[in-house]
């Protein structure tokens, strides 16, 4: 799998922190469009937000909970 890069397209200069602190949680979707409501399971919820990934990064983290959600490129679907 490829390693994605450190930096997405809306956050500030990031590079050598994703190392030190990774994503809580990471999901592999088909979808470029997710929504993301936090994991009220473990009392993490939050808003539904509708997250679009960009077929250049090829994930995006939700801004209220910092899930990853990357796209499986081989069986996406969707309009990109």
């Amino acid at each position: 799998m490829r390693v994605p890069p450190t930096e997405t397209p809306l956050s500030t200069n990031q590079d050598g922190v994703s190392a030190e602190y990774p994503a809580p949680a990471t999901e592999v979707v088909t979808s470029w469009k997710v929504a993301c409501s936090g994991d009220e399971a473990l009392g993490l919820g939050h808003p539904r937000v509708w997250l679009s990934i960009s077929p250049e990064m090829g994930w995006v983290d939700c801004g209220y909970c910092d899930k990853r959600f990357v796209i499986d490129r081989e069986h996406a679907h969707g309009d990109h």
